[in-house]
């Protein structure tokens, strides 16, 4: 039988519960995680494009980024 993740449930300052999850909060566990890493994954897409992006404009340029910051500063 597999051990599942525990849950602490504060009742005040000095008193708590400790309790493994339910089901639902297990499946619901899950979902969180996939969703979180499908965010990660669409994040690091996004910074990746954004960085070739800059590159190919740096490039047709003519310039490097060190002159691309002087020309905006």
């Amino acid at each position: 039988m597999t051990k599942k993740p525990m849950v602490r449930i504060y009742v005040n300052a000095d008193e708590y519960i400790d309790r493994e999850m339910n089901d639902a909060e297990l499946a619901q566990v899950k979902i969180d995680k996939e969703m979180y890493e499908t965010y990660q994954a669409e994040l690091k897409a996004e910074t990746e494009a954004k960085a070739t992006a800059k590159a190919a404009l740096l490039t047709q340029l003519g310039i490097t980024a060190e002159q691309a910051k002087l020309l905006l500063s």
